[in-house]
């Protein structure tokens, strides 16, 4: 083993976490055991994640410590512990020894201390340290050799001095202060009134310290600064019962203190395990354990709290009480039909046999209509014993009128989905008005946004996953055999845990009125259009694509053989390592970086530096372009033809770029490469069916024209005004010349400093896409700035307020969060400053295409065209149009588009027709 690593687990933390998240299992007995199967599954789990030579589980000792001498009412507030959790105290301790793990409780002291002193002294008798819990009150212990593990999370969450400052805002050695401000209600810790973690931070970052926030309390203003003031007396108390303590005297309990011989892991004790399983009825354990199963156990895995598997999961998390019904009977549905159709709001949730939302078959339905109440309706589980359940053609019937109506309010998370699952079966679902994952993407676009990290952020809740039940690679199995009552406590969840997650959302949304709007007028209506451009889909032509592919593997081969004869030997043209022997060692051609490894690196860029200067690197890179088309594009689309439709269908993910781009996937419609021949042709392939054209609308020069616009300088707005040329308006100011003197080649180099500027592109960069040397390129942007001093004033006013506010907006109120323009690295600093001047341009473009799809579809829907939407490419629109169709188009939607927003500038889009996506440019 390379590394010593001393493991200290957080008993008395996860003990109750167990207790609370699992369900209510019992021995043969009737004994109680949730809490123990938590612990047990934990500690294995542990056990084989983290190869520790010396671990130790730490749980607090009966009766008061010192903290209680200090101050009296220190956790009085606490409720007494339940009775089923005492009870399972003693059989918890003697599990965990018989798995070989050391038990420590220190009468006097708590847990925290016990591993704060341990930790200490594990690392400086040089070893790694991991502790093992969920209180965040430890993240104080974290330093370079001492880092945190919490496997109640989903992953489980490794914190590390990185981790900390990122999750909590400042860095290990402040978390003291950061507690002490915010005080800790579980133990009852006042701290400063009304203050939570950002003001807690933001004083932290101002003042350095609680010492300096003490300091400058008579500066800060406000009700913050009042209850600050007021709370200068108790902080020090505060403090000191925060601080774990480091340096307890644990010699009467590990024998060599402060040597840790006494806490080296051990075997586990089979025999005595054996009898334990037995006794508790821990069916799955026995059974791992090669020994035959009691005939008395529970018959139902979920009544165990077992999987089909016979596994319980080993990081549990607390949950809310909770009511969740599984309705198997007529009189159940029509019940819960009533209540759905009397609530002002219901989460609903499909459980299907498919991810693929064009494929995918209903097995299950779950609605909530208030956080904890979640009702679930199987109607496909299929595997062997599953429970009589209602037919889902009868389910849908009776479920039709609710689904349908638009007055009927519904939430869901990810809703395109689920539209697209309920339109497999004939469903049109009319009156969802809420998507939590929207919710989520326009107040936290940095963050993830899945129900699960919702959850778990927002609420503190962790539920169980799909992995939980369907296990995940060649083992996983599909939903229709997960069972029943295991499905119905997993989309009870996700209904209810959708209800609790907006109800904490949405209020922040209503409090920002910029939020406000780009969720319900951008983003929500989006939804709708998004799922008809999917479901529609898109024609192609397999065998142009085949042909193409034929083409594409000979051109393969003729560059494979070109590059032989320049390296002078064959070689895997897809081997880094062969490459780098090739180029570096038999050519000499100069190392420009090397990899992690210290090896020369082939990576493209450094391909394209040499390809300016030697013919084989040029090789290579023609070869890889070839090579990624043919295997994303040509070779890959025609086997994504949907038998029932044939049609190819992409998905449009809304929550994914921070600037409110869409995202496309399977397949990517949006990266096919057009600036190569081979490229533009597999637009060929995208053609439209008999009768009809496509029709391609693009905005045109859209960011340029947002720049001049937001930046409002005159020079740049005169150009658009008049309809002129930009770019040869902007070689005109920078070459100091007349617009109609201005050569090809000069249009060329204002075209990139143009763009450039826009993506704050400096003079390397400039220097490097024009291949003139970097003086030329820095008196090139010099003098563009002095022609357009109003966008060089809008660059720095952007940087400058992004400093400030730690994000940027886009021209319709949507926000950017720029987590690294405040504490990040230098280069990273400077890359947030750089995403600060190009996201608003950007965002706001992405603002207008959606504005503009939902534009367009609305006329479409109003004057009952048969034009179809069928794919959304950056700042593009393409149309599949009758032939019938065609003038009403190339009026409409131009102006339609055009009419979404009013700058100071004119929006202009253009549009062409052709058989084909590439003919309509």
């Amino acid at each position: 083993m390379s590394e010593k690593i001393l493991l200290l687990v957080d008993g008395s933390s996860y003990l109750y976490r167990a207790f609370h998240a699992m369900p209510d299992l019992r021995g043969p007995d009737g004994f109680p055991t949730g809490a123990i199967h938590g612990m047990v599954n934990m500690m294995n789990w542990l056990r084989e994640q983290v190869p520790a030579e010396h671990a130790v589980c730490v749980f607090d000792a009966k009766g008061p410590t010192f903290r209680d001498e200090w101050y009296p009412e220190y956790k009085a507030q606490r409720a007494p512990m339940p009775e089923d959790l005492r009870a399972q105290i003693e059989p918890i301790h003697e599990a965990v020894r018989l798995l070989g793990w050391p038990v420590l409780e220190v009468p006097g002291i708590e847990a925290d201390d016990a591993i704060g002193t341990l930790a200490r002294v594990g690392a400086e008798s040089g070893h790694t340290v991991v502790i093992s819990t969920g209180d965040k009150d430890l993240a104080q212990l974290v330093t370079p050799q001492v880092t945190l593990i919490n496997t109640m999370a989903k992953p489980p969450e490794r914190l590390d001095v990185a981790g900390v400052t990122e999750k909590f805002g400042v860095p290990p050695d402040r978390i003291i202060d950061y507690l002490t401000l915010i005080g800790d209600t579980v133990d009852n810790v006042p701290g400063v009134p009304k203050v939570g973690p950002k003001t807690a931070v933001k004083w932290i970052q101002e003042h350095g310290s609680l010492d300096g926030v003490i300091a400058a309390a008579e500066q800060i203003k406000g009700v913050a600064g009042e209850n600050l003031r007021a709370t200068l007396g108790w902080l020090p108390t505060g403090r000191r019962l925060i601080t774990v303590k480091t340096d307890c005297d644990l010699g009467a309990q590990v024998p060599a203190w402060p040597a840790l011989d006494a806490l080296a892991l051990r075997a586990p004790d089979q025999a005595g395990l054996v009898d334990f399983y037995t006794r508790y009825g821990f069916r799955s354990s026995l059974r791992a354990l090669g020994q035959p199963v009691p005939a008395a156990a529970p018959a139902s895995p979920a009544a165990a709290g077992e999987d089909p598997a016979g596994e319980v999961d080993p990081r549990p998390a607390p949950v809310l009480a909770r009511d969740y019904q599984t309705l198997t009977s007529w009189e159940q549905l029509d019940a819960w039909i009533a209540r759905l159709k009397a609530a002002p709001l219901v989460g609903l949730d499909t459980e299907t046999d498919s991810l693929d939302p064009m494929r995918a078959r209903i097995v299950g339905i779950s609605f909530a209509v208030e956080p904890g109440r979640a009702a679930y309706v199987p109607t496909g589980h299929d595997y062997p014993g599953a429970p009589d359940q209602l037919p889902l053609d009868g389910v849908l019937a009776r479920l039709r009128p609710w689904l349908e109506d638009a007055g009927a309010a519904k939430l869901g998370q990810n809703i395109k989905y689920d539209l697209h699952v309920f339109e497999n079966h004939g469903i049109r679902v009319q009156g969802y008005v809420h998507d939590t994952l929207l919710e989520s993407y326009v107040l936290e676009a940095h963050k993830p946004h899945s129900l699960e990290s919702l959850a778990d952020r927002h609420l503190g809740r962790h539920g169980l996953s799909y992995e939980d039940l369907c296990g995940k690679g060649a083992n996983q199995i599909p939903f229709s055999q997960v069972d029943v009552e295991r499905a119905s406590t997993y989309s009870g969840e996700d209904s209810e845990m959708c209800v609790q997650v907006h109800e904490t959302l949405w209020p922040q949304l209503q409090a920002e009125p910029g939020l406000r709007r780009v969720y319900a007028e951008i983003e929500m209506p989006t939804v709708a259009v998004l799922q008809r451009i999917e479901r529609h889909g898109v024609l192609i032509d397999p065998a142009r694509l085949a042909a193409q592919s034929q083409q594409l593997a000979e051109r393969m081969i003729a560059l494979e053989q070109e590059a032989y004869a320049i390296a002078g030997q064959p070689f895997n043209m897809a081997s880094p390592k062969q490459i780098g022997e090739i180029l570096f060692n038999r050519l000499g051609l100069p190392v420009k970086k090397k990899t992690a490894t210290g090896a020369p690196s082939t990576d493209e860029e450094v391909l394209q530096e040499l390809a300016a200067d030697y013919p084989l690197p040029a090789k290579l890179l023609e070869h890889r372009g070839l090579a990624k088309l043919k295997s994303t594009y040509t070779d890959k689309l025609p086997g994504m033809i949907n038998p029932a439709t044939g049609r190819v269908h992409t998905n449009y993910a809304q929550a994914v770029a921070v600037t409110g781009r869409l995202s496309s996937n399977e397949p990517n419609l949006q990266n096919i490469p057009i600036r190569t021949p081979e490229g533009r042709r597999v637009r060929e392939a995208f053609i439209a069916p008999p009768g009809h054209v496509i029709a391609s609308a693009d905005y045109s020069q859209i960011e340029l024209r947002i720049m001049a616009h937001i930046s409002g300088d005159p020079g740049l707005n005169k150009a658009f005004a008049e309809g002129m040329d930009v770019h040869r308006a902007t070689a005109s100011e920078v070459f100091g010349i007349a617009p109609s003197e201005v050569t090809a080649e000069q249009r060329r180099y204002a075209k990139t400093i143009n763009f450039g500027l826009i993506y704050g592109m400096g003079a390397f960069g400039l220097a490097q896409s024009l291949g003139i040397d970097q003086k030329a390129a820095k008196n090139y942007i010099d003098r563009y700035f002095e022609r357009f001093a109003g966008v060089k004033r809008y660059m720095e006013e952007t940087k400058e307020r992004a400093r400030e506010r730690g994000y940027v907006e886009t021209e319709f109120g949507r926000r950017i969060v720029l987590p690294e323009i405040k504490g990040g690295s230098g280069p990273r600093r400077a890359g947030a400053e750089r995403q600060a001047i190009n996201a608003p341009m950007q965002g706001t473009a992405a603002d207008l295409i959606k504005l503009a799809m939902i534009a367009v579809q609305q006329a479409l829907d109003a004057e009952g065209r048969a034009t179809r939407m069928v794919m959304q490419v950056h700042d593009e629109l393409v149309f599949e149009v009758p032939e019938s169709e065609v003038d009403w188009l190339r009026e409409a939607v131009p102006r339609l588009m055009a009419g979404v927003a009013s700058f100071s500038v004119p929006l202009v889009a253009e549009v062409g027709f052709g058989p084909s996506w590439e003919a309509a440019h």
